[in-house]
């Protein structure tokens, strides 16, 4: 097959505009994984612990890491994914360090949410901002 500069040149189009169109979490979508997670429930600020590097080079794989005394779950969610909930992660009764750690992809820059149900039921919550240098969903 020869390759011919027109034919790499639509090409090279239409894979930009797939990555320009690619579905992202819209505010009510986010707003309805986390109400999923929590049934709706008050959030409290702090109290979770969220480990991530404020600017991603590449956000085919960028590391995590969640901390939380007490907690019985913790979910992450990206504000900006094409779905909004990562991970959860559920702890047993006997978990000694409620502590979770993964890598996640970033379709572009936006907010990371951290929260975590504690064994009262109640619900705590951090967010940390993230730039992505290279985007990572769908591509």
């Amino acid at each position: 097959m020869h390759l011919r500069r027109r034919t790499f040149f639509v090409t090279g189009l239409s894979a930009t505009a797939m990555l320009t169109l690619l579905p992202e979490a819209s505010a009510k979508q986010i707003a309805d994984a986390i109400d999923n997670f929590t049934g709706g429930a008050q959030l409290s600020e702090g109290g979770v612990d969220l480990a991530i590097d404020s600017i991603a080079e590449n956000g085919f794989t960028v590391p995590v890491e969640v901390f939380a005394d007490n907690a019985v779950s913790i979910a992450i969610f990206a504000d900006d994914n094409p779905d909004a909930e990562v991970v959860v992660f559920t702890f047993g009764q006997f978990a000694g360090k409620r502590r979770a750690s993964t890598r996640m992809r970033l379709a572009r820059s936006q907010n990371v949410i951290a929260i975590a149900q504690m064994a009262d039921g109640t619900y705590r919550s951090t967010a940390k901002k993230v730039a992505v240098i290279i985007g990572g969903c769908g591509a």
